[in-house]
Formats: C-alpha cells, structure tokens, sequence
C-alpha cells in the first residue's frame, strides 16, 4: 500500500488502527478510541484481560519514513517519542481522569505511549509499546 497521497488526519487515524490491532494481539481489550474532552483526547483506550485489569490510557504518535530506524540505537531519524512530552502526556493524564469518573472506573489506571512508522513506499509498519510513561 502506497501512503504517500494520504493526509495527515489518515496517516494518523491509520497508525491508531495498528497500535490498537498491536495491543490486542498482545491480550489487551479495545474499549474506545478517540474519547474527547475540553482537556484534550485519548486515542486508545485499551483494557488488560487479567482480573481486575488495568485500564491503559494510550497514545499514538506515528511517523512515516523512508527507512525504519536502527533498533534502539544511535539515529539521526526523528523520534515520535519526542512529541511525547510532559505537557502532552499531563493532557492524556487528565483527559484521563475524565474517562474514569464518566465511566464509574474503580480499578488501576496508567498512561501508555505506542509510536508507530510507517514506510512510505509499501505501508508497512514497526511498532513501539511504551507502558507507564507516566
């Protein structure tokens, strides 16, 4: 799949569509997706399958590139983590706290990252799960 005539808003609404295929083959439910609030907005909302499960609250930020970076080694790529800064991640937090009030949560909750490029040329996508990066 070419995704170079893609915009923006389709590159973004398909790195979501990975993350969450991602988490769920790793055992997470999907409750939700694209919650918004006046605080801000959670792209995933994802829930483990263990009792008592932890509510995930997770946020995708997808990159498309020419070349998938080095694993976790030195780069002069640009890193989607980078746009996972504190002031970002405080919004997710409380957005949230938004969620688990409307929605009578009583259990654990936490804030997840999940970064995701996709090569320009044929769509294909690396995945990377950053649990608690609160």
């Amino acid at each position: 799949m070419d995704i170079t005539s893609k915009s923006r808003k389709e590159i973004g609404a398909l790195g979501e569509q990975i993350a969450a295929h991602y988490l769920e083959r790793r055992g997470l439910r999907l409750r939700d997706r694209n919650y918004t609030r006046k605080t801000g907005e959670l792209d995933l909302i994802v829930e483990g399958q263990e009792a008592g499960g932890t509510l995930h609250f997770v946020e995708v930020k997808t990159l498309v590139c020419d070349e998938f970076p080095a694993e976790r080694g030195a780069s002069d790529a640009y890193d989607p983590s980078l746009n996972l800064h504190e002031a970002k991640v405080r919004k997710v937090a409380r957005t949230g706290e938004w969620y688990v009030l409307e929605n009578g949560w009583e259990g654990e909750w936490q804030v997840d990252g999940c970064l995701v490029w996709l090569r320009r040329r044929d769509g294909m996508a690396r995945v990377r799960y950053l649990p608690q990066i609160v």
